[in-house]
C-alpha cells in the first residue's frame, strides 16, 4: 500500500469518527426552558416547560397562537398587537422551540398539545380561538380533539391537510439522514447568518424579503440555532406521523368546531388552492381564504389582511335580542263590543 493511500485512508478514517462522534453528541442535546422575550413567564407541563406571553385585554375573549417548525412566538410580533386591542392573546413556544424546554423526547404532536393544554388550563383558558401557522396548526388540530373546553374554535394557516401537498426537496430531507443530519445541525450553529437566513426563503413568497417580516431580521436564523438537532428531526417526523394516521381535514370535521383556514395564495411549500378546495369540500361550514401576495407566512407578510379575518371569526355572536313584548288588546264590554263613546264601563 503507498504511503499516499495509507494517509487517505487515515484522513477518511478520521472524518468518519469525528461524524459519529459528533452525532452522538448532537442527538444528545437537551436545553433547559428560559425567559426569551419581555414579558413571557415559564409555565411548567408533565411534558417539559414552556414560555408563554399572555397579553391583550384580560376580559375579552382569548385568542392562542402557535407557530411554525423551527419558528417562535416571535412570528407573531406583527399581527398580534391587532388582536390584542379586543382580546386576551396567549402566545406559546411550543416543545423544543423558543424559549420552552427542548428535551429528549416529548414531540408527538398529540403530547405537544397536552403541554399546551396543561398551560392554558394553568392561566385558566377557556373557550378560546386556537390560531395556528404550519405546525401550529397541526397542534391547534389534536387540541381541539383533545380539549374542546379549551379550544372552541380553530384557525388553520398554510398547514395542508396530508404530506400529499407537500413538496420536500432532497436537501430539506437531508437534515433529517442519520450523521448527515447531525453534521448539518453542527454547520447551522458556525455558518455565516446570511447563508442559513436564505434557506428560510420557501417560507415566504417569491421575491419577499425575508428580513422585513421581523423586528429583529436575523430571528428564523435565532429560532432554527435555538432549536436541539432531536427537537427538529422529532418535531418534523411527528407531524408526518399525526397527518398520516389521520388527515386535519377528517379529523377538524369530527370536532364540529367553526374552522377557518387562510393559506397565502403564492405558498412554495403548499398548493395552496389545492388544500384549500379538500378543506371545503370535507369540513362542513368552513370559512377559507387565500391571501394574495404571501406565501407560506401571511400572518408575518400580510398581518395588514390576516388579522381581521382571525377578528371576524373569533368575534363571539351577538346575544339574542329578547322577544318583543305583545300590546295588550283594548277591553271589550260584556257583548264583546267596545263600550260606547262617553260611557264609563262598571269597573269589577
Amino acid at each position: 500500500m503507498s504511503r499516499w493511500l495509507k494517509i487517505t485512508l487515515g484522513v477518511v478514517g478520521g472524518i468518519v469518527v469525528l461524524l459519529l462522534l459528533n452525532a452522538l453528541v448532537v442527538s444528545n442535546a437537551t436545553k433547559s426552558a428560559y425567559v426569551r422575550d419581555d414579558g413571557a413567564q415559564l409555565v411548567d407541563t408533565s411534558s417539559g416547560t414552556l414560555q408563554v406571553l399572555d397579553r391583550g385585554d384580560p376580559q375579552g375573549s382569548p385568542i392562542v397562537l402557535l407557530h411554525c417548525a423551527t419558528c417562535s412566538m416571535d412570528w407573531w410580533d406583527r399581527l398580534a398587537p391587532a388582536l390584542e386591542q379586543d382580546h386576551r392573546v396567549i402566545r406559546v413556544d411550543l416543545l423544543g422551540m423558543g424559549g420552552s424546554d427542548k428535551p429528549s423526547s416529548g414531540y408527538a404532536i398529540t403530547e405537544q398539545a397536552s403541554a399546551v393544554a396543561e398551560a392554558l388550563a394553568k392561566l385558566h383558558v377557556v373557550g378560546a380561538t386556537v390560531v395556528g401557522h404550519s405546525l401550529g396548526g397541526s397542534v391547534a388540530t389534536a387540541l381541539a380533539e383533545q380539549s374542546p373546553q379549551l379550544a372552541s374554535r380553530i384557525v388553520i394557516v398554510d398547514q395542508s391537510p396530508e404530506d400529499g401537498f407537500e413538496n420536500e426537496s432532497l436537501g430539506q430531507q437531508m437534515t433529517r439522514w442519520p450523521v448527515i443530519g447531525q453534521a448539518t445541525a453542527r454547520l447551522i450553529q458556525v455558518a455565516p447568518t446570511s447563508l442559513i437566513r436564505d434557506q428560510y426563503g420557501q417560507a415566504f413568497a417569491p421575491g419577499v424579503n425575508i428580513s422585513s417580516g421581523f423586528d429583529n431580521p436575523d430571528q428564523p436564523v435565532d429560532d432554527l440555532r435555538a432549536m436541539t438537532y432531536t427537537a427538529y428531526k422529532d418535531t418534523v417526523d411527528a407531524e408526518q406521523d399525526y397527518v398520516d394516521q389521520g388527515p386535519l381535514d377528517e379529523r377538524l370535521a369530527a370536532t364540529h368546531l367553526p374552522v377557518l383556514v387562510i393559506f397565502g395564495a403564492e405558498d412554495q411549500i403548499y398548493d395552496a388552492p389545492a388544500a384549500v378546495a379538500r378543506y371545503r369540500q370535507n369540513v362542513p361550514g368552513v370559512q377559507a381564504h387565500l391571501i394574495p401576495g404571501a406565501g407560506h407566512s401571511p400572518n408575518v407578510e400580510k398581518p395588514d389582511l390576516v388579522a381581521p379575518l382571525i377578528l371576524a371569526f373569533a368575534k363571539p355572536p351577538p346575544a339574542p335580542r329578547p322577544a318583543p313584548k305583545k300590546k295588550a288588546s283594548p277591553k271589550k264590554g260584556a257583548a264583546g263590543k267596545k263600550p260606547a263613546a262617553g260611557k264609563k264601563t262598571t269597573q269589577k
